[in-house]
């Protein structure tokens, strides 16, 4: 016998971004999936219209349950991620809502972590209590010591690395060893790696959630989640989503692909161009401490070192204690950085933010935070503008401006406004 062809090389990321769910043959040479805009989808015969149904899903001819366009985007976030199917849906925080109701029953007992995204914990206060469902907060750095709170109850485990707004990170490994063992499911948000410089299922995560509006969009122009999950979660995520009729536009759907062809490119960028604002910022006397898990003394950063392949361009600095007007000089100076929630997209954002609010311990900084998103500016330009707006800052402390104002310490607010 002819000896055997080797096998083909695992292709680099930038490559599959291209290439993935690209089937030209199938309509009529067009190198994008086109947009397929309809609800109904007719069957020519009797015998066409049973062949479409699924065992369990009757109704699964429609175009609620996708289109062409929605298949191909999830067969490419499935491939990058590594996992074994995704399910799109209308928005990040759809993502994250569905993902844990789809693996729950009432009586569970749910984990999740202190630093989660404030709407995933209000859904968790609110949704989940009401249902009866048990939500306990755990603290970021348990790793696997999250065994001590696991029970016969814990049926999912959700984890976010870094966390929202402080960036503190997780032991994945960890956790996920030791709730599977107890049998429970991990639920990730990987939104700030994305697939491409953290591989959740490799690391022990059954589902994981992307928040297409940030990174797999990246142009600012669409809103989308995607949950993405193993072999083990795939039947429970995909029959938990079906069933609320979650559904999303084609046009937003096409527009998250043309978006994902040039993942790879952007997020380079991003790493780099915020590690480098990262940097400068935490030799400012104004700045007290600077989040990133990619800087050499963050507490993260081990963690990062051995889990992650890169960065995204969100961070955060804690600012030291300072009058209201000197915190608005600071915002009100800048001209490429927007005030503005949500991230990820070409356009470079800061965001003042509330205190972070914890179930474990209480947050250590006392003065304002501020969440910074690196776009695709230059960065010397980028480095400028935050340089001149901590420079107004200044000024307005020397100068004394606003006398009786009082210090800007961030407030705590319930997390049903904490940022996007």
């Amino acid at each position: 016998m002819p000896p055997k062809p080797p096998a083909p090389q695992a292709l680099r990321p930038s490559t599959v971004l291209t290439h993935a769910a690209r089937r030209p043959a199938q309509h009529h040479g067009m190198v994008n999936t086109p947009i397929y805009r309809g609800s109904t989808i007719l069957s020519s015969t009797l015998q066409e219209w049973e062949n479409r149904k699924t065992p369990d899903n009757p109704y699964a001819s429609y175009c609620r349950f996708g289109t062409p366009t929605t298949a191909a985007l999830e067969e490419m976030v499935a491939e990058v991620e590594g996992g074994y199917g995704s399910i799109v849906l209308p928005s990040g925080l759809a993502a994250c809502t569905h993902a844990i109701l789809a693996l729950v029953r009432t009586g569970d007992h749910v984990l999740i972590c202190d630093s989660v995204y404030g709407p995933v914990r209000a859904f968790a206060e609110a949704v989940l209590a009401r249902f009866g469902i048990e939500a306990e907060f755990y603290d970021p750095g348990v790793g696997a010591d999250i065994a001590r709170l696991l029970c016969p109850r814990t049926r999912v485990v959700y984890v976010e690395a870094p966390g929202s707004g402080t960036f503190e990170m997780q032991d994945i490994p960890a956790i996920a060893q030791q709730a599977r063992q107890a049998g429970a499911f991990v639920v990730m948000d990987n939104t700030w790696a994305t697939p491409l410089y953290f591989k959740p299922f490799v690391h022990g995560v059954d589902v994981s959630i992307q928040a297409g509006t940030k990174y797999l969009v990246g142009h600012s122009d669409a809103i989308l989640g995607v949950a993405t999950a193993n072999e083990r979660a795939w039947p429970l995520l995909r029959k938990g989503v079906q069933d609320f009729g979650q559904t999303i536009g084609p046009d937003d759907v096409f527009l998250a692909m043309r978006g994902m062809r040039t993942l790879a490119l952007r997020l380079r960028q991003h790493w780099e161009t915020g590690l480098r604002l990262a940097h400068l910022l935490s030799g400012h006397p104004l700045v007290e401490r600077v989040m990133h898990p990619a800087l050499p003394d963050d507490p993260g950063h081990a963690l990062w070192r051995r889990d992650f392949t890169g960065a995204s361009g969100l961070f955060a600095i804690a600012l030291r204690p300072m009058p209201r007007e000197a915190l608005a000089a600071f915002f009100d100076t800048l001209q490429l950085f927007g005030i503005g929630l949500s991230w990820g997209g070409y356009e470079s954002l800061v965001l003042p933010m509330d205190t972070p609010r914890r179930n474990t311990r209480a947050w250590p900084m006392q003065g304002p935070l501020v969440r910074i998103h690196a776009g695709l500016e230059d960065a010397d330009d980028l480095a400028a503008d935050l340089m001149r707006g901590l420079e107004a800052a200044d000024q307005t402390l020397r100068t004394g401006t606003g006398p009786g104002s009082g210090l800007v310490v961030p407030r705590t607010i319930d997390c049903i406004e904490e940022q996007a």
